[in-house]
């Protein structure tokens, strides 16, 4: 709730995480030009501080689901993350990803940040 959604994200509305294979989860922000976003899916491979993978779909385009993969592995004073969503309908589609997820992974290294 603190950091979720990419640059310029006014507020998290909701982020309710059922973490288990199997499981559900519902994302949802406002993003600076007032508009919201939802996203949901589903849990597919849960290794706790190893890897996560689930699936991604906006609810306004559910036939355009993606899977995403996070790995998890120790480096130095940390964790580092290799991050994967695949596949995209269109390169337009592939490059609005890309930065929602360098925003989001912006805000969560200066939520950390702050954590000290």
């Amino acid at each position: 709730m603190r950091w979720f959604g990419p640059a310029g994200t006014r507020q998290v509305l909701v982020a309710d995480t059922d973490v288990r294979v199997g499981g559900a989860y519902l994302v949802g922000f406002v993003t600076e030009d007032g508009q919201s976003h939802y996203a949901s899916g589903e849990y597919r491979e849960v290794e706790p501080q190893r890897r996560l993978v689930f699936t991604w779909a906006w609810r306004d385009t559910p036939e355009e689901a993606s899977l995403i993969t996070l790995d998890f592995s120790p480096a130095q004073g940390g964790t580092e993350l290799a991050f994967l969503q695949t596949p995209f309908v269109d390169q337009a589609t592939r490059d609005s990803h890309e930065n929602g997820w360098a925003g989001a992974m912006d805000r969560l290294a200066d939520h950390l940040a702050r954590r000290d």
